[in-house]
């Protein structure tokens, strides 16, 4: 049998940074709640995505016979999906990019999304992000607030992307848009992923998030226990 396995929070301000995204999720900041006028965003990228062409056609499944893809591919690069969440309207934003996200296509995103409703008009935008690099620290924060006003860049703690709701987007588009794998070209790649988007937003509901602060010091507690055990 596999061993069970976790990763510990070692980030000494875990709780505290992870209580702020929960609060965003039920529509609290700083012990208020938000406004009409203020809206969550979930945002990350996927990357390294292999565009690959089978050298035969894959084949649908049929009655008793599960789809069937060719081993064999031609390689055509790389691209990376970034992409927004709104977390209490289910709407989303994406854009395709070869070969790699950069912070000047993640900044497009930004722009993309700030300059679009609801957020044009919008008292507030809390865009919540990782660690990643193109959006790390205090200085990702001031490049992006200095130029939208209205932004707040709120960071998770490391190793907390299970708070991040487009993780839940994503893991969709890895098993119903990106399985198999099939593409002849950028283009044909771009047009799959943005098509399956523009598909889901049209069918999609803001999730039924439960999970809170009380959740959270439970689950730390639990932490805790087992770290003094390991002592």
């Amino acid at each position: 049998m596999e061993p069970a396995r976790w990763i510990f929070p070692r980030d000494p301000r875990f709780a505290e940074k992870a209580a702020v995204v929960l609060d965003l999720q039920h529509r609290r900041w700083q012990g208020e709640p938000l406004g009409e006028a203020d809206f969550v965003l979930s945002a990350d990228e996927k990357t390294q995505l292999q565009i690959r062409e089978r050298r035969h056609p894959s084949t649908p499944p049929g009655p008793g016979r599960p789809m069937r893809v060719e081993h064999e591919y031609r390689r055509h690069g790389t691209c990376a999906y970034q992409a927004a969440w709104d977390v209490h309207q289910a709407r989303l934003f994406g854009h395709v990019v070869p070969p790699r996200s950069t912070i000047e296509t993640f900044d497009r995103l930004v722009a993309h999304v700030m300059l679009e409703e609801p957020c044009i008009w919008a008292h507030r935008v809390f865009w919540i992000v990782d660690n990643g690099g193109i959006h790390r620290g205090r200085r990702a924060i001031e490049r992006l607030e200095s130029r939208w006003p209205p932004l707040h860049l709120v960071h998770l703690p490391v190793h907390a992307s299970w708070l991040n709701q487009i993780e839940i987007y994503f893991s969709v588009v890895a098993r119903k848009a990106w399985t198999p794998d099939d593409c002849t070209c950028f283009e044909a790649a771009r047009e799959r992923l943005l098509g399956f988007q523009e598909h889901h937003e049209a069918v999609a509901r803001p999730s039924d998030w439960r999970f809170t602060r009380a959740d959270l010091d439970q689950l730390l507690a639990r932490y805790d226990a087992h770290a003094r055990l390991a002592a």
